[in-house]
């Protein structure tokens, strides 16, 4: 049984996971292989031929991280004990869908989740739609469909083949288009008029769970430049900005450069932002999550300084984190819900948490390393033609 991912690449490898589960069977030749993976995960052929269960997450913010294990627990189980023989098949639409429309509560991918279901009922032991993650640039980071059926391969192959279709044509609702940040600010600027919560901005185009860096500071200098006040933002990862905050002391008053310091082949460089403050609160940047995300975990954000300027907290970070949780800002004494505006580097993580406190929502697209705007991004190993890459791109099932 393994927990993985799904969409692991490395200096050695573009096919983590495949490389990883041929050596485990390898190894272990006569061993049942069962796999829990993540909604993103990127499946390939190789990891197909080397396992004997895959079932992957059903829900984007991911809330079902135990179900999920304990589903393809289940299958391993049944396998072992020869009350199931599943088999395995698989579709995968050259379709690169942004991560904003792998959503499961909305939209094609929660019909193509409510299509996963009811073949589950109708009797498939699991069938998983995994939206892939799209940004790694590997020949297939794209959509697929993994179907375990119970014996009888041809059937697990029409309902692959009959969800893959359904969500092709559907291709469009899985694209997102982002509008320009300072169009996003504005309507920020507009919800929070007579608001009495805070307005949520999230800066999807430096999202910390999937590799951004979380110092862009884009965002933040937009809402400064529309003159947004009551503003509360973090984490902000800048190691060496914690570290002359820490010298300062809590109460002084410094001047001092913060982010744009991490250089990415991605997105041009820009000159950190100059910043005037009182050191608010210095921490050891630990707390615990209440949920519903990694419930009762301890979290560790590196040592944590707050720099109030006036119009803006900044919390400051030595690691990059990722805002799932109140805990990122109760835990230095900011209590988020008296803010005006949040901003977040956060695409989904936060919303369980953070939604239910404000009293709206703008998604926010900085030229970050994990933008929703395809252009900013040179796609060296991508098979083509594919979608939406190349608008005219056609697939026809080789199965």
């Amino acid at each position: 049984m393994l927990d993985l991912h799904g969409a692991m690449v490395a200096e050695n490898s573009n096919d983590g996971e495949g490389d990883l589960l041929a050596r485990v069977r390898a190894a272990l030749p006569d061993a049942p292989i069962a796999v829990a993976l993540d909604l993103h995960g990127n499946v390939t052929q190789k990891m197909i031929d080397n396992a004997d269960v895959i079932v992957s997450f059903k829900t984007y913010p991911h809330v079902d991280m135990y179900e999920t294990g304990a589903h393809a627990a289940r299958l391993l189980f049944a396998l072992v004990h020869g009350d199931a023989k599943p088999v395995l098949a698989w579709r995968q639409p050259p379709l690169l869908t942004h991560t904003l429309r792998s959503a499961t509560a909305e939209g094609a991918m929660k019909r193509a989740m409510e299509a996963a279901r009811a073949a589950e009922a109708e009797g498939m032991l699991a069938v998983s739609v995994l939206s892939g993650f799209s940004l790694a640039d590997i020949e297939a980071p794209c959509i697929s469909v993994v179907v375990v059926g119970d014996g009888d391969r041809e059937q697990a192959e029409a309902v692959a083949e009959r969800i893959a279709r359904q969500i092709w044509s559907e291709r469009e609702d899985f694209v997102y288009r982002s509008v320009p940040l300072a169009e996003s600010v504005a309507q920020a600027a507009a919800l929070a008029k007579d608001a009495d919560k805070p307005v949520l901005l999230l800066d999807h185009g430096d999202n910390c769970m999937s590799g951004g860096t979380c110092d862009t500071m884009d965002m933040l200098e937009e809402a400064l430049a529309h003159n947004l006040d009551g503003i509360v933002t973090g984490p902000l990862c800048d190691l060496q900005a914690v570290a002359v905050l820490m010298a300062a002391g809590v109460g002084s008053t410094v001047t001092i450069t913060i982010g744009n310091k991490v250089e990415s082949s991605a997105v041009k460089p820009r000159a950190p932002v100059a910043m005037i403050g009182v050191v608010r609160a210095l921490t050891d940047g630990e707390y615990v999550i209440s949920g519903p995300t990694y419930t009762g975990q301890r979290a560790h954000m590196g040592r944590a300084a707050v720099l109030d300027t006036g119009a803006v907290k900044l919390v400051v970070t030595e690691h990059t984190h990722e805002p799932w949780d109140l805990g990122v800002f109760e835990s230095v004494g900011i209590d988020p819900r008296r803010a005006r505006f949040l901003l977040l580097k956060s695409r989904m993580y936060c919303r369980p948490v953070f939604v239910p406190i404000s009293a709206g929502l703008v998604e926010c697209d900085s030229r970050g390393v994990t933008s929703s705007d395809y252009g900013l991004f040179a796609f060296r190993n991508v098979k083509r033609p594919v979608f939406p890459l190349d608008p005219h791109a056609e697939w026809k099932p080789t199965h």
